[in-house]
Parts: structure tokens; C-alpha cells; sequence
């Protein structure tokens, strides 16, 4: 059975209160993220889905796109509202937006 498509949006459109996880393990996340970003990554997010608030929409981002949307249906399988953001930080990047290292 298939399961629903992840709703996804680009980087330019996650709101300025968003709460933007990044699943990118921790050698990526030093090398640069995005300012507002939460680190919860990938090979921990079961053991801390606590942490994830189920109160309001969660934006997840990695490299380009693909770990996060597999994060986001989990965590969409676990009854929260998930958004993978399109491009991952790779489209950040290009975007021009800023990146904290």
C-alpha cells in the first residue's frame, strides 16, 4: 500500500516562526545550517521524537531533500505535521539565505 506524498514546500516559503529540523547528522550540521534550525538528526529522531513538538507544523531539512522527507513520513506516521523542505540545504544555499557554521 502506498503510503500518502509528504507535503513539500521550498525553502523560500517556511514561515519565519517555522520550526525547521535539521536531520543531517552532525559533521554536516557544523559545516553549516540554517540559523533557526533545531539539530535532531536522522539516526536519532526515534529515540527523541519526544523533543518534536506535535502542537504546530514541522519543517524538516537535510543535504537535498531525501533523508527529510523520509523523516517527515515517520514522524507523519506518528501523528505530527510534517513538511520536507524541497532541495534541502543545498537549495538553501543557492537561495542566498544565511548559514550559521
Amino acid at each position: 500500500m502506498f503510503e500518502p506524498a509528504l507535503p513539500e514546500i521550498s525553502v523560500t516559503q517556511i514561515p519565519d516562526d517555522g520550526y525547521l529540523i535539521d536531520v543531517r547528522e552532525e559533521h554536516e550540521w557544523v559545516s553549516g545550517h540554517a540559523p533557526t534550525a533545531v539539530f535532531l538528526p536522522m539516526s536519532q529522531i526515534a529515540s527523541r521524537v519526544a523533543e518534536v513538538p506535535r502542537d504546530r507544523t514541522v519543517y524538516l531539512v537535510c543535504a537535498a531533500g531525501m533523508r527529510s522527507a523520509e523523516v517527515g513520513q515517520w514522524l507523519a506516521q506518528q501523528g505530527f505535521d510534517a513538511v520536507n523542505v524541497s532541495g534541502g540545504m543545498m537549495a538553501w544555499a543557492g537561495a542566498g539565505l544565511p548559514i550559521v557554521t
